[in-house]
């Protein structure tokens, strides 16, 4: 096992890879995140809010040895930061440029099964009245195409973050989250959309998890089977009667492509504080891992691995448990040829410390 830094310079804020997605071929692999301003007195999160955000993504041409970060290359809405403006004073991350780059519908279909695929959800917001669109690349994340519009289907607001599964060249499977109760993010709860027609269009297939007026179900992080079944991880919260909070991951199953889910179980009955999202990854000799951060101490990165589809799920596996505080994690973990997991994540020394992005380098 072996930790590596991503990206860390000092007096800034580096976070939340799992809003952004990670990508890989072969050995090179693409993570993407947040750059904000360390600021200890920032609250839960260690940033100065008053200061921009911009998406930064993370290059590996070593199967996650080395890296070498760039600025996003994307056009945002209003020239703002992407799915950070909860994290802003300046809204999703900057001055605003009124409607310039405005999300627009695809108008030529998508290839989603080019060799060099990948798609990039973003989101202005996590609660009621925000919106969401994403970016394709067919250059293994070189360049971006976008910003294209992710219609609301009906819902108050939408809080996307990267989760996909190709189904064919003009079909794929979103995986999102959406607000149902006004200012707040209590009773988000996912949900599967799906397009058939490259992307020209987007249609609400399925809700995924339950409706919580004092919790969410929310960062639904999938996984297709050998079979074709199709497992979602969540990130869920609620709080009882007597005001304690807990934080876990549930996982739900799919036996006809999205369109009906059934409770499956709780692979991790407590994340800590605030919570964590999950991320799921099928190994080569068919074994299910699922990687996660736990945010009370001992703070750390942690995982567990499923022999039979995820019906059941091991002892926790702990990858590191050296962080300075609950402001880590939200992983994403890709899988090298050599049988190498790749876990992305973001990280801190010190209670109050400035956040860096992280990769453990491991196998199971």
């Amino acid at each position: 096992m072996k930790h590596v830094i991503v990206y860390k310079e000092a007096g800034r804020y580096a976070g939340w890879p799992a809003n952004y997605g990670i990508w890989s071929w072969g050995d090179e692999i693409v993570v993407g995140f947040t750059l904000g301003y360390h600021n200890t007195e920032g609250g839960f999160h260690a940033r100065d809010r008053t200061k921009p955000l911009v998406a930064m993504q993370a290059r590996s041409l070593d199967g996650g040895e080395s890296w070498e970060s760039v600025v996003t290359p994307v056009r945002t809405p209003g020239n703002q930061g992407l799915s950070a403006g909860e994290h802003s004073s300046l809204g999703s991350g900057g001055e605003a440029g009124e409607q310039e780059n405005e999300p627009a519908p695809v108008q030529e279909p998508i290839d989603f099964s080019h060799p060099d695929f990948a798609l990039m959800c973003a989101r202005n917001d996590v609660v009621a009245g925000s919106s969401s669109w994403f970016y394709v690349s067919q250059d293994r994340c070189q360049s971006w195409q976008g910003p294209y519009e992710i219609p609301m289907m009906g819902q108050i607001g939408l809080a996307a973050r990267t989760d996909y599964l190709v189904q064919g060249r003009d079909e794929i499977l979103l995986f999102l989250t959406a607000p149902t109760i006004e200012g707040t993010e209590n009773g988000s709860r996912t949900f599967c959309a799906k397009s058939e027609d490259g992307g020209k269009t987007i249609e609400f297939v399925s809700w995924i998890g339950p409706k919580w007026d004092n919790g969410f179900n929310i960062m639904p992080a999938s996984v297709r089977l050998a079979d074709g079944r199709i497992l979602v991880a969540t990130r869920d919260r609620q709080t009882s009667a007597d005001e304690k909070t807990g934080n876990w991951i549930d996982l739900y199953e799919s036996a006809d492509g999205g369109a009906t889910w059934t409770y499956k179980n709780r692979p991790v009955a407590e994340t800590g504080r605030g919570g964590n999202p999950p991320t799921l990854t099928r190994l080569h000799d068919g074994r299910l891992c699922m990687t996660y951060a736990f945010r009370d101490a001992p703070y750390g990165i942690r995982a567990k691995l499923s022999l039979d589809d995820g019906a059941t799920w091991g002892e926790e596996i702990i990858l590191r448990s050296d962080g300075g505080s609950h402001d880590i994690g939200y992983p994403r973990t890709v899988l090298r040829p050599d049988g190498t997991l790749v876990t992305a994540y973001y990280f801190n020394d010190e209670l109050g410390g400035a956040c860096y992005i992280a990769a453990t380098l491991w196998k199971p």
